[in-house]
């Protein structure tokens, strides 16, 4: 079994002139730091300490699974270069789900399984030849066949980076990657059926209902703003939600619409966030120790 470090994962994934985004978040201070860099340079040893300090310090580590384009300067879809994975993240099901992946016919065997967290599993599979749109219906295809999560159907998804800990956690779980196979496949290799739910319309109007409060009667623009919101809170990039919400919309709202949701659900975390860091600043003042004797 092959368990590779964290720079073996990334070059064994990408060429090394292949352009990377490396994301850092951390969710208690609200801080999302993304660096948009060469295979080769996230994985030197410079770089790696950079993401071990931030690791350490409360930061959870991520990285896009599709290069992107040489002037790249965030992470969206039309920054996309080229296809070279898809994957599945596994949040329920546990080592049945996994198993069942492994042993399937209708999709060959992964490249890499990754535990993200306790019972958790992230799969990746290498690819080539595929283009933007064929790769989501396949990401959409996947996750509805498996029970994978939806949010996990995006092109420009980040995936969690071996040998770092996993901060959601009072106790840190180390991320650790298992290679399966050395393959590169293609559209022709996965056998499932691709039908109109794999859209990604279909999918973003089912994710934003689903992901909204449990109240029945919500409008959409209510549906968007929790769906905004919550893509947020997870890392997504807010140019990439801002087109998600617009492609649904199309021309049902004003052109600023798309944007302006995305800013009120930035707003709100940020002011959450603060809030939150707040109360623990002001929890330690009130339980220092008195040091005046």
């Amino acid at each position: 079994m092959i368990t590779p470090s964290a720079p073996e994962y990334i070059l064994d994934n990408f060429e090394q002139t292949d352009r990377i985004a490396m994301l850092v978040l951390h969710r208690d201070f609200g801080e999302t730091i993304q660096r948009i860099t060469s295979a080769q340079k996230a994985a030197s040893p410079e770089f790696q300490a950079w993401l071990r300090y931030k690791n350490a310090n409360g930061s959870d580590i991520y990285i896009g699974m599709n290069p992107l384009k040489k002037d790249a300067s965030t992470r969206t879809k039309e920054d996309i270069e080229s296809i070279k994975h898809v994957y599945i993240d596994l949040d329920y099901g546990g080592p049945e789900t996994l198993e069942s992946i492994e042993n399937s016919s209708v999709v060959p065997k992964p490249n890499y399984l990754l535990n993200s967290s306790p019972e958790r599993h992230q799969i990746v599979w290498k690819v080539e030849d595929l283009n933007l749109e064929e790769a989501e219906a396949l990401l959409h295809a996947m996750a509805r066949e498996f029970g994978g999560d939806p949010a996990a159907t995006d092109a420009t998804r980040v995936l969690r980076v071996p040998g770092f800990a996993n901060k959601k956690y009072k106790t840190d779980f180390y991320v650790e990657a298992r290679k399966e196979s050395a393959e590169t496949y293609h559209l022709r290799d996965f056998k499932l059926q691709i039908d109109s739910q794999d859209s990604p319309r279909y999918n973003y109007h089912n994710r934003a209902k689903r992901e909204s409060s449990p109240r029945t009667n919500l409008s959409q623009s209510e549906h968007d703003w929790a769906f905004a919101k919550r893509a947020l809170a997870r890392g997504d990039d807010p140019e990439d939600v801002i087109r998600r919400i617009a492609d649904f919309r199309g021309d049902e709202k004003h052109t600023n619409y798309p944007r302006q949701t995305v800013e009120k659900a930035r707003h709100e975390l940020q002011r959450a966030s603060d809030l939150q860091h707040l109360r623990g600043t002001l929890s330690t003042f009130v339980n220092e120790p008195n040091r005046e004797q």
